[in-house]
């Protein structure tokens, strides 16, 4: 090989460490601050969610008793009519998942769940009446349900998955600009295995 050819190689090669450098360098900064409110978020309620004696939310609890349309109680009750009546009658939020629908010859009882709120309703399929414990919990209490997912439907679980990835390629791009800064390349990588291994010897000792 020539030293024109080597020259070239090693030219080629530095662009392209160049480029890749740049490219590190553009996606860490604009995912930084794509990700700057999903960081803060769930920093802050991981947080609340570890400490919630530091947090002493007000709950606020409403019973309500009332009659239903007997035409919903059938011989195979209208589930659904049934939600969405005591959802407009008595100003209820939340999801009525399928599982927490339970019917049985006496009468049928349904959960409504929304982050930080639930409402349980049980209606007398002979009286038509019913009975309802509405559970309205503080502020803390919804963002702590908000981090976990929990009764957050769907399209909070893709945001929560958005995040994850979103954050994943963060770390990465910081690697590699890492990587690309000679001076501080192997301080940096031990610095971050000590982290790793911090969290390992942690989880060894003090998790039961």
């Amino acid at each position: 090989m020539t030293i024109a050819n080597a020259r070239g190689r090693d030219s080629r090669r530095a662009a392209l460490r160049h480029k890749v450098a740049k490219a590190a360098r553009w996606l860490h900064i604009y995912l930084s601050m794509l990700s700057f409110g999903v960081v803060l978020f769930f920093a802050a309620t991981g947080l609340t969610l570890n400490h919630p004696e530091w947090f002493s939310g007000s709950v606020k609890t409403r019973e309500s008793k009332g009659t239903v349309d007997r035409g919903l109680l059938g011989g195979s009750p209208n589930t659904a009519g049934l939600v969405e009546s005591l959802r407009a009658k008595e100003h209820l939020h939340g999801a009525v998942a399928a599982d927490d629908v339970r019917v049985d010859p006496r009468g049928v009882r349904f959960s409504y769940k929304a982050p930080g709120y639930s409402a349980d309703v049980s209606v007398d399929r002979e009286s038509g009446t019913y009975e309802l414990t509405e559970v309205r919990n503080g502020f803390v209490a919804v963002v702590n349900d908000l981090h976990k997912g929990r009764d957050t439907g769907k399209a909070w679980g893709w945001l929560i998955d958005f995040s994850a990835v979103l954050l994943t390629l963060v770390s990465v791009t910081g690697l590699v600009i890492l990587l690309f800064i000679y001076k501080r390349r192997t301080s940096g990588l031990i610095l971050a295995a000590a982290a790793v291994g911090l969290c390992v010897v942690f989880y060894r000792l003090f998790v039961p």
